[in-house]
Order: structure tokens, then C-alpha cells, then sequence
């Protein structure tokens, strides 16, 4: 069975399913399936039974969804399709990094491979997506980077933006007019007692940025110095 064989939805699934555990190594639930899709809970029920049908998921009811081997490659190709088409829109089309999510989720289920394959040629077998999420190779390989929240990460250090997630675009472009995009450079600095808010200076700006806690939980960072 190959990826091109499922309908979109059972694409965007996969790709759903694959997403929620790739950063945050949590056991993936039915809820969390349901709000990250944006639909009903006896949606994902019904879906699950189908993915589970064609052996794509080990589902255990009521409990965590994990894929199988064949699972994780269709969902693995989708996600490459998805990060390869963000980064074209963005370096070969001018789109900004809050405007491709959406495009590309159109444009991922009518592509082959094939001419994913020619897209990553032209741009230079890139590793990353315009948020830093890692583009999985041709044969399937992901390399996460070793990041870790930005809500915790230790304070003071010295840090390097190295994810951001597309979940909010309004998010992407006030962090954007701040600097605060991938690679960028950090200094955490102590926060105020009893406050949950994150503040940071970006490459050696003047004025520090004082981040919520939604924001702080959207940006993952590695640490480069104490």
C-alpha cells in the first residue's frame, strides 16, 4: 500500500498522530487527536477504526494510539511532503513562515513523490522547515534536534532558537517583528517571582522581550552557554 492510496483524511491523520509525539515524547490520546484535527471525538473514533483496520495504528481503546512500521512510514512522507512544500513556498515563492501552513496542507495530497524529490534537489536537500521543524530524508530518517522548551530552560543561559511551532500564526508574526525566529540568539534572564512569564533578549538587543506562557511553550531552544 503506498501513502497516495489513503484518502486526505486518513493522511492528515497520520500526519496528526505523528506530530503530537514528535516533540513532546507524550503518550497520543483520542482527545488530543481530536483538538489537534479540530474535530469530533466520534470522529476520531470512527478514523481510528479505519486506520486500525488497515493496519497503520496500534489503537487500544481508551487508551494511546501509536503507529505501526507502515504507519510511520506513510506518515513520515507526509510530514516530508508538508515541511518540503513550506520551505518552497517560503525561499523559491516569497510566502512569510505564517502563511505557508495552510497552503501547504492544500498542495501535500496532490503532489507525487517524484516531484517532492525534485523540490528538495532544488532547494539543496534542506534539514529544516521554515520553523526548524526537521525535514525526514528521502529513506525515512528524522534527526530532531536536542531542544528543549523555552519555559524551561534554565535562567540566565545563553540559547539558539532552534523550533517554533506553526500552531498560531498571529504568534508567528508578533515573534517575527521581535526577532525571535529560528537561529536566532538568546539570552534567558531571571524572571519575576511568582511570575510564569519568560523574559529574554535577542541577539544582544537592549530591550529584553517578555514572553507568556503560550508563547514560552511554542519556542524550543538549545542551550549553548550557562
Amino acid at each position: 500500500m503506498s501513502v497516495d492510496d489513503l484518502s486526505p483524511s486518513m493522511q492528515n491523520y497520520l500526519k496528526v498522530i505523528w506530530g503530537l509525539q514528535e516533540w513532546l515524547d507524550a503518550p497520543v490520546s483520542n482527545s488530543a487527536i481530536a483538538e489537534a484535527a479540530g474535530v469530533r471525538l466520534s470522529t476520531v473514533s470512527d478514523a481510528l477504526r479505519k486506520l486500525s483496520d488497515q493496519q497503520l495504528i496500534g489503537h487500544v481503546r481508551y487508551g494511546t494510539v501509536t503507529l505501526t512500521e507502515l504507519g510511520r512510514e506513510h506518515a513520515v512522507s507526509m510530514i516530508r511532503r508538508h515541511r518540503l512544500l513550506e520551505t518552497f513556498l517560503v525561499q523559491a515563492l516569497g510566502y512569510e513562515w505564517d502563511e505557508v501552513h495552510e497552503e501547504a496542507d492544500r498542495l501535500e495530497h496532490a503532489v507525487s513523490d517524484e516531484l517532492i524529490d525534485r523540490v528538495d534537489r532544488v532547494l539543496g536537500y534542506p534539514t529544516r522547515d521554515p520553523h526548524g521543524d526537521p525535514i525526514p530524508s528521502a529513506d525515512g530518517l528524522v534527526q530532531r534536534p536536542d531542544a528543549v522548551i523555552l519555559s524551561t530552560a534554565p535562567a540566565p543561559c545563553r540559547a539558539r532558537v532552534e523550533r517554533i511551532s506553526d500552531a498560531d500564526n498571529e504568534m508567528l508574526q508578533y515573534f517575527a517583528s521581535r526577532g525571535l525566529v529560528v537561529d536566532a540568539e538568546l539570552e534567558v534572564l531571571p524572571g519575576e517571582p511568582y511570575s510564569e512569564t519568560v523574559t529574554v533578549r535577542v541577539g544582544g538587543a537592549e530591550a529584553p522581550v517578555s514572553l507568556g506562557p503560550a508563547a514560552a511553550a511554542s519556542m524550543w531552544v538549545s542551550v549553548t552557554a550557562p
